[in-house]
């Protein structure tokens, strides 16, 4: 199975038992929610994963999440409100609810939400069940009447949303800088960032990460449609991306997601960046045992799209199946991939650009088909290599070799990829290479393999990817 499978930690599968099981069906990344723990909430589980990824010996990612700004209204008077459609209510600041005393009135306590709406624009409470449209301001910036166009019922403390419209809020919270300190402190692997804006949303955690001396890598959630208009910009900068289909839904017109999932995917593809598909993938399984047909080819369709991941929230967090529910994705992915690698027919060819370094990865890629490889090994530093080489989306699984401990965690993101931390006793790269190869019973004698290697020559001053070589054991 060459997609990975990101699986969200709650009270259904905070336990070793839940967990290997779940590791055992193909996940490798472990995600904690931020939006209603602390770190220290976190810090036994995370030892119950480092224990089974010892028991394992399968290098596991955990990634926090940070909540960011999860933008609700205030209380509002004489709720719950029965509210049918074309019903019209207030939409305003605080201060000014006394001024309008004939509807019922929705308090909003950051000013900076209301800069900018204007008549026509739409707003969604309460996940998008009730969804409004502005039709008169009656004081700029700070008060408006809105119309119903469905029935629902009003309620406090429930969750806005401006569709389209570019929230005034930074990315990053207060909240959010309290809990990255404490996931740096209890060994999270990975950060995962939500409502994502722009490229400086990312660079903003980056530079608080720099201040404490670490770097993980961030993966950028992109749940508005800004971060859609900005993701080339937003994937310079960020590790990863993650299309979360929950927040994008209220965002985008319901009917564009699928789409604009697929041009994610491929954005993320040919940035050599992860991309993880999330929200709603198998939630009939919270209560049944098996999936519905739709949410079987909901995720067939993100893997034939080229996704490296695909995340379970409510599934494995407080389902009563979670993990059978990582099992039908392993059993969906085995029997989509074929299909997929099928379809895609041979090894994505490069853009036309000086870029010896993919085109080197092309060609490695080209010649395990050719010799009917079983796998394709590169030793990678960083991992940067490696990640070249998955996003041409070889037949083969990468086994990726790196002396960083640091970097399996990341490489865990990516579609086909194995890491593996490697002993740097060995100068050589390549001879790290053919010793990890004629070691490992994982690969039969009689085969050829491709290795990928980098050794720095008298006219390079860094290591960079400069050899392929065809090793047979």
């Amino acid at each position: 199975m060459r997609t990975k499978v990101v699986a969200t930690l709650g009270p259904a599968s905070g336990n070793a038992e839940t967990i290997t099981k779940m590791v055992k069906n193909g996940v490798r990344i472990l995600r904690l929610n931020f939006s209603h723990s602390d770190a220290e909430s976190f810090r036994p589980l995370i030892a119950i994963i480092r224990k089974v990824e010892k028991d394992l010996s399968i290098p596991l990612t955990v990634m926090g999440d940070l909540c960011g700004p999860k933008i609700r209204v205030g209380v509002v008077e004489g709720a719950p409100h029965e509210i049918d459609a074309y019903n019209d209510v207030y939409l305003g600041l605080p201060e000014v609810a006394g001024d309008v005393t004939d509807l019922p009135f929705i308090p909003l306590d950051q000013p900076e939400l209301l800069l900018g709406l204007k008549d026509g624009m739409e707003v969604s409470l309460s996940d998008g069940m009730l969804t409004f449209l502005v039709t008169e301001t009656i004081e700029k910036d700070k008060l408006y009447k809105i119309r119903s166009q469905n029935a629902g019922i009003l309620s406090s403390r429930k969750g806005i949303t401006f569709p389209g419209k570019n929230i005034a809020l930074p990315a990053f919270t207060e909240k959010d800088r309290v809990d990255l300190a404490g996931c740096i402190d209890i060994g999270v692997d990975a950060i995962a960032m939500s409502f994502v804006q722009t490229a400086k949303d990312v660079e903003d955690v980056q530079a608080e990460m720099q201040i404490r001396g670490t770097w993980l890598p961030i993966i950028a959630k992109i749940e508005r449609q800004n971060a859609v208009d900005n993701i080339e910009s937003i994937l310079k900068v960020a590790d990863g991306i993650m299309v979360a289909r929950g927040d994008l839904g209220l965002e985008c017109k319901l009917s564009t997601v699928p789409v604009i999932q697929k041009k994610l995917i491929r954005a993320a593809r040919h940035a050599q960046k992860p991309v993880i598909v999330a929200t709603q993938m198998m939630l009939s399984m919270v209560k049944n045992p098996i999936p519905t047909r739709a949410e079987a080819n909901d995720v067939a369709n993100a893997i034939m799209d080229g996704a490296d991941c695909c995340m379970l929230s409510e599934e494995t967090a407080i389902g009563n199946y979670p993990a059978e529910a990582v099992g039908y994705i392993k059993e969906i992915a085995e029997g989509t991939e074929p299909y997929y690698l099928e379809r895609i027919e041979e090894p994505y060819k490069p853009s036309k650009e000086v870029n010896p370094i993919k085109y080197l990865s092309y060609s490695a890629c080209l010649l395990a088909d050719n010799i009917e490889s079983p796998a394709i090994l590169c030793h990678s530093n960083s991992g940067a290599s490696a990640r070249v080489i998955c996003s041409r989306r070889p037949q083969q699984a990468i086994y990726c070799l790196t002396p960083d401990k640091s970097v399996p965690s990341y490489l865990n993101f990516f579609w086909g990829m194995i890491p593996v931390l490697t002993d740097s006793t060995i100068p050589n790269h390549r001879e790290r290479l053919e010793a990890y190869l004629e070691s490992s019973k994982t690969f039969s004698r009689g085969k050829g393999y491709i290795l990928v290697s980098g050794q720095p020559t008298p006219g390079q001053t860094e290591s960079k990817t400069n050899e392929i070589k065809l090793y047979y054991k």
